[in-house]
Order: C-alpha cells, then structure tokens, then sequence
C-alpha cells in the first residue's frame, strides 16, 4: 500500500507541531510519509481565508493552543513564534529543492527548530543559511537553486496539485481521496490509511 502525502508550508505554525514528530511517528507506526512542499499562502489568498491577521483573539488562542499541543508533545517552543513568514515562498522552494536532492526533510525540521526555538523566522537569514549548515548544505549553492526560475514554477505546480487534492490549510494529510487537515488529524489519517475507516 502507498503512503501518506503530507502535505505542509513552512509558515504554517501548526506545522511545527507536525514536522518535528512526524520521523518518530513513522518509525512507531511503520508507515511512510511523502513530503510535500506547497505554498499555503497563495492558496489562502486566493479563498480569501486570511485565519489569523487582524484577529487577535483568534491568534491568542492558536499561540496558546500550540503552546498546550507543543508541551503535550514534549517539544520545546518559544512564543509568540515570529509571524507571518516574509519569505514563504522561499523557504518552501528551498524545502522542494532538498526533497529532489534527498535532504529535504531534514532542512524542515531544522528552519522549524531555529524559527520556533531560537526566534528566527524560516526563508529569511540568518535562519536560513543557519539551518542549510547544520544538515550539511551549501546555501549559496542552494538559494541560487531555490531562486531559479524553475524552482519557482515547481513550487506553483506543487500547490496547484494540492488544490486539486482538495488542500487549503497546512499541515494536510492525503490518503486516497481523502483530506485529513491540521495536526490534530494526523492519528485519523494513519488509521484510514490502513483500515478506510475511523475507529
């Protein structure tokens, strides 16, 4: 049986809670996880569903509630996180870039770490050189691969065909047909995944 996409954008805040446990989720689970890049941002733009900005309550209660799930996870977290990203876009060109070379996953985990541990927002610097040299990257090498113009049209391909898989919010889990959105779903997506079925 196939895996399960994950698809996510480094800007999502809930994605933290999902890319920093997703390795020992799979290794526990024994199922496979397919990571996939997109640009959430676009996507919400064009829906004109903008969660957070200008809505202050609604953003206290998602640092909070992060806070909580984070804790609950054993992981660390400095908030408020920085946010929004600047640079989105870039951060997630550089993350398609690393998944076709084979060090994308680890380049994720790290800008989550430094942006939501060390206060740095992922896509700009210093976090990203910083989180390129701690896997090993060159980053002059690898921006000037991320800011091609063939990166920048692998990165609208991706999110087109997250929206034809029915995406709009990151973290999302595919299985088949089916769209498990945010975090706290990724436990129902492993249970479809190998039953069609909650429960």
């Amino acid at each position: 049986m196939d895996g399960i996409d994950f698809w996510f954008s480094i800007g999502s805040t809930y994605s933290y809670l999902t890319v920093m446990r997703l390795s020992a989720v799979e290794a526990a689970q024994g199922v496979a996880f397919d990571w996939r890049p997109f640009d959430v941002r676009s996507i919400m733009l064009e829906q004109d569903n903008i969660p957070f900005a200008k809505k202050p309550v609604k953003a206290a209660y998602m640092w909070r509630d992060i806070a909580r799930r984070a804790a609950g996870y054993g992981l660390p977290a400095r908030l408020p996180a920085p946010y929004p990203l600047e640079d989105l876009a870039r951060a997630n060109r550089v993350a398609l870039v690393g998944m076709r070379e084979g060090w994308g996953r680890d380049y994720v985990v790290e800008t989550y770490r430094i942006w939501f541990q060390e206060g740095q927002p992922a896509g700009s610097e210093p976090n990203l050189g910083r989180s390129l040299h701690r896997i090993g990257q060159d980053p002059e090498r690898v921006t000037g691969l991320a800011d091609a113009p063939e990166s920048k049209r692998a990165l609208a391909q991706e999110t087109e065909a997250a929206k034809a898989a029915g995406i709009f919010g990151s973290p999302s889990f595919v299985v088949g047909a089916e769209v498990f959105w945010g975090d706290d779903r990724l436990e129902d997506a492993i249970a479809w995944h190998r039953h069609g079925r909650l429960g």
